[in-house]
């Protein structure tokens, strides 16, 4: 490994437990240590985001000595200063950059146009919580566009682009992220978000479920107004069906995870291109003749399999549904416990949306330079709290890259304290968010604009025409042609010419919901069928 080296050693007594309550569940959260000269950290509230330590409050380098964004007075072009970034001068850097992230998106910028005539979230106050990228921001001018108010936080503290943050602030959304956030600071750019004078949210976009999670806590009174949740993530959709099932979720939720054009596109393609991205700019490591061991045999871990053993790896997964372990090994993989294997793998990845998925025993058994990382949003499949002991010495080799040392010299090297490792390491492909962003658009449309009890408290799935929608949006781009069913064809298939194709229960192979910490005592996901008429017109109107 190259880079400047810092050691440091955690005081284990430095960990502070706290205990919550979600959704009829017991977590234990860790409090990270104080950093000496910084604000005090508070407690974590959410799982999936800040209950690992982030190396804001563990290492002392460069950046110890600027200012915090939460410290400096800021404002853009118009004056405003009704936000928290880096640095609002990267604003020109992060205009470039969103609009090449525009010429890899087309269905926004297709719904952008034919928001010139018509405004179909006029009216719409969305409060958001996702990554903060190029394509992100694409969704959110996109929206803006529609006619929505936006006010947006991270939902990762590694995956903002600090330039493209700026460029959003130039614009005119309140925007509160910056990458390398301390645990405090993600709470409160998320308090920013929701508790503003003069300012009542009535949509929800969430990615992980934090945002959700931090009003129903803090500020419950507002899902009086608020129409409803869409959500995209594993994680959060777990929460959504925690919440209904214990008869806690306030206002109708859409599940954009399952939805075939998130599980089988952003799931599976970009994960098989974005992990050899993270890896190689992380370790600058060879995968050729490589053994390496994926947790989960969900979409994730298909595309990094499928990724890795092109390049010429030994590829295990480990699964606990016979389902995905099936499709593992009629892929030709070989499946194992962790256990058989973890003493003579030279990477181990997690993809599960499950906890100590990789414990501390795991760790301890790990052979010499292991590699160990995360690709699910939450960053609890990797027992890394269990790494904060007196006897294990951390050193900081490049930016989100560690060498945790054991008395013996053993070293794992660990991406992103376990953390989302493409978002927070490399980029990922603009073309595949295109469509995930679209599927979003269209969901807040749709709740939006349903007529009053339509929806009830429960959690909906998006219909098969929706996303048949969103993927001929971008046949285009392709040069693509569709062939027709004739009549005859038609009748004898019992389908309509234009769809939808699949039937409602299509999703995936697999049960839906297809993670395996999805019980099959869950509540059946609804149907989404359109009853506005704005959306009946995206959807069949002339694309």
């Amino acid at each position: 490994m190259l880079g400047s080296k810092k050691k440091y050693i955690v005081n284990g007594n430095s960990g502070i437990k706290a205990q919550i309550q979600f959704a009829d569940q017991k977590q234990e959260f860790n409090k990270r240590p104080t950093k000496i000269g910084r604000r005090s950290l508070s407690r974590s509230i959410s799982q999936s985001s800040t209950d690992s330590y982030s190396s804001a409050a563990s290492y002392t380098d460069s950046s110890d000595d600027e200012t915090s964004p939460r410290d400096k007075q800021q404002k853009n072009s118009k004056g405003s200063s009704d936000f928290c970034v880096k640095n609002i001068k990267q604003a020109e850097f992060g205009r470039r950059e969103i609009e090449i992230a525009e010429q890899e998106m087309p269905a926004l910028m297709a719904l952008r146009k034919r928001a010139q005539g018509e405004k179909p979230l006029a009216g719409a106050k969305i409060v958001g919580c996702t990554h903060i990228t190029a394509q992100t921001a694409v969704l959110m001018e996109t929206l803006g566009a529609l006619g929505a108010q936006c006010r947006w936080a991270a939902c990762n503290i590694y995956s903002t682009l600090n330039e493209v943050a700026a460029a959003l602030a130039e614009s005119g959304f309140p925007v509160f992220a910056w990458k390398g956030e301390s645990e405090d600071d993600f709470w409160w750019c998320i308090d920013r978000c929701v508790n503003v004078e003069g300012w009542q949210p009535n949509m929800i976009l969430d990615d992980g479920g934090d945002l959700t999670h931090w009003i129903y806590k803090k500020y419950p009174n507002m899902f009086k107004k608020i129409k409803g949740i869409v959500e995209e993530s594993v994680t959060g959709v777990h929460r959504l069906y925690q919440l209904s099932k214990a008869g806690k979720l306030c206002v109708p939720a859409m599940n954009v995870n399952d939805s075939v054009t998130k599980q089988k596109f952003d799931n599976l393609y970009c994960c098989r291109e974005s992990i050899l991205d993270g890896l190689k700019r992380t370790t600058d490591m060879m995968f050729g003749g490589k053994q390496v061991v994926v947790c989960g045999y969900g979409e994730v871990g298909k595309g990094c399999c499928a990724a890795l053993k092109a390049m010429g790896s030994i590829v295990y997964v480990t699964e606990i549904d016979p389902i995905c372990a099936l499709q593992a090994c009629m892929d030709g993989f070989r499946l194992v416990k962790l256990n058989e294997v973890i003493r003579q793998v030279d990477i181990v990845i997690t993809c599960t949306g499950n906890k100590n998925v990789v414990t501390r025993e795991h760790l301890d058994r790990m052979k010499n330079s292991c590699i160990v990382c995360n690709m699910g949003h939450s960053n609890t499949e990797i027992d890394v709290a269990s790494l904060r002991t007196p006897e294990l010495t951390w050193e900081r080799v490049r930016s989100q890259v560690d060498h945790v040392i054991w008395p013996d010299g053993k070293r794992i090297v660990l991406l992103a304290e376990g953390r989302l490792l493409n978002l927070s390491c490399s980029t990922v492909p603009t073309f595949v968010l295109s469509i995930t962003a679209t599927t979003q658009a269209l969901a807040l449309i749709e709740l939006y604009n349903a007529p009053e009890g339509r929806y009830k408290q429960d959690v909906y799935l998006l219909p098969k025409k929706m996303d048949e929608y969103v993927a001929s949006l971008h046949l285009p781009t392709f040069d693509a042609h569709l062939t027709e069913l004739t009549d005859e064809q038609a009748k004898y298939l019992g389908l309509n010419k234009n769809g939808p194709f699949k039937p409602n229960y299509y999703r995936c192979l697999g049960f839906p919901r297809n993670q395996g910490h999805l019980g099959s005592d869950e509540l059946p996901a609804l149907e989404l069928v359109f009853t506005s008429p704005t959306t009946y017109a995206y959807m069949n109107s002339e694309k």
